[in-house]
């Protein structure tokens, strides 16, 4: 028969038990859930990865126009010619004279109102742009030739002051390297009113000293365009229409300041605020 010492030391061993057995079910779900969270955080870092690879540089910041939006937002395309509508990856047909007719169909309310382009420009010509920033000076030689619609808008809006007085809105300092202005309100989301076809985009690539159109969507180009201070990859969807020549450096600089991440690691304001004061056009 059981003494009663023995029941105890019974009591007591099963008692032990029960708390092993609590403790190895209190370790197996705290691994469980270790591991659920590395998962978690391997997916975030993924898809925050593969986000910032596809960058959309679109015409809102809600977005990567920039955006560069131009941050970073799509509509209707406009035709590019008057005759007919080129693929987005082409430009207008020049006729026997060297001229091509543009279309800018309005859309949107202006940041500064200065009317639409002449509807008609060429492809003969070289033109090149000066943007003078707070920060310093940079040239442009425009492709004309590769983007006269573009190049036309480009050089009416700055002809009429539409660039005077405002700022570089974007920078991005991880995964693409650009500087994106063109917008006077700042924001990210203002244009010019008016909206157009892309051209130039066959075999586009982003390398250093690029100028590009940023947009919301195939064909929705306007006033914000970015500067591209270090090779970047980007699908070929923004309108290449400059090479800069002189200033890289500038921009160098601006982006070694670093961006105020507002948008994300790497993306955002640029810390110290760049302005542009002027850009002037004129004909080599």
């Amino acid at each position: 028969m059981a003494t009663k010492k023995d029941r105890q030391r019974k009591l007591a061993r099963e008692r032990h038990e029960r708390r092993l057995a609590r403790e190895a079910q209190r370790r197996l779900r705290a691994r469980q859930m270790t591991k659920w969270v590395s998962v978690a955080a391997v997916v975030v870092v993924v898809a925050g990865l593969v986000t910032l690879t596809a960058l959309h540089l679109s015409k809102s910041t809600a977005a990567p126009t920039t955006s560069p939006s131009a941050s970073a937002s799509a509509s209707a395309s406009p035709s590019a010619s008057a005759s007919a509508s080129p693929s987005p990856a082409t430009s207008p047909t020049p006729s026997a004279n060297g001229t091509v007719a543009c279309t800018y169909t309005p859309s949107g309310k202006a940041a500064r109102n200065v009317g639409l382009p002449p509807a008609k420009t060429s492809i003969k010509g070289s033109y090149q742009a000066t943007i003078t920033t707070n920060r310093g000076t940079i040239v442009i030689d425009l492709l004309n030739s590769k983007a006269p619609c573009t190049v036309h808008s480009f050089s009416y809006l700055a002809d009429h002051g539409y660039f005077a007085k405002t700022p570089c809105h974007r920078l991005t300092t991880s995964g693409i390297y650009v500087l994106q202005c063109g917008d006077p309100t700042g924001t990210g989301s203002g244009g010019p009113g008016y909206k157009f076809a892309d051209e130039n985009l066959t075999g586009a690539k982003y390398p250093a000293d690029t100028v590009a159109m940023a947009n919301a969507g195939p064909d929705t180009n306007g006033s914000q365009f970015f500067m591209v201070y270090k090779d970047s990859t980007l699908g070929p969807s923004y309108t290449p229409f400059g090479t800069i020549v002189s200033g890289l450096g500038v921009l160098e600089a601006i982006a070694k300041a670093g961006s105020d991440n507002s948008n994300g690691p790497g993306d955002g304001h640029p810390k110290e605020k760049v302005t542009i004061e002027s850009v002037t056009i004129k004909k080599t």
